[in-house]
């Protein structure tokens, strides 16, 4: 699996788990629908979801007149794995992380979801 498939599948099972209550082994299931899976996805959705409240404050604070609980599901869902893979996978350059983001907040959601995703991800790296 390439990284960016494993990126979209990381997404509809954070996005499952969020707005569907599904437990996370029936999200995983759900989103690779019988596929093998990939260590890079799976580090992707277990590691945003270990260090979601960490995530979570860091969003709040480089939201500029945005509420968390305001974002729609998958500009937060999209956002939280952002900032955990820009936070704790080091092997990926910031820049790539940012644009993987943006391009798939514009899959998912709309131009002004790649802006608002751009924005927040853009001043989480400007505090490093």
């Amino acid at each position: 699996m390439k990284r960016h498939e494993a990126r979209e599948k990381a997404i509809q099972t954070l996005f499952q788990i969020e707005v569907s209550k599904l437990e996370v082994d029936e999200a995983i299931e759900f989103a690779l629908d019988g596929e093998e899976s990939d260590p890079f996805y799976e580090q992707l959705v277990t590691g945003t979801l270990e260090h979601i409240d960490d995530i979570d404050a860091l969003l709040v604070e480089n939201l500029k007149n945005w509420r968390l609980d305001r974002l729609g599901n998958v500009e937060r869902t999209i956002l939280r794995m952002a900032t955990f893979e820009l936070l704790y996978v080091e092997t990926i350059p910031e820049n790539v992380t940012i644009n993987e983001a943006v391009e798939l907040a514009k899959s998912f959601g709309d131009e002004e979801a790649g802006k608002l995703v751009n924005g927040v991800l853009g001043n989480i790296i400007k505090e490093d």
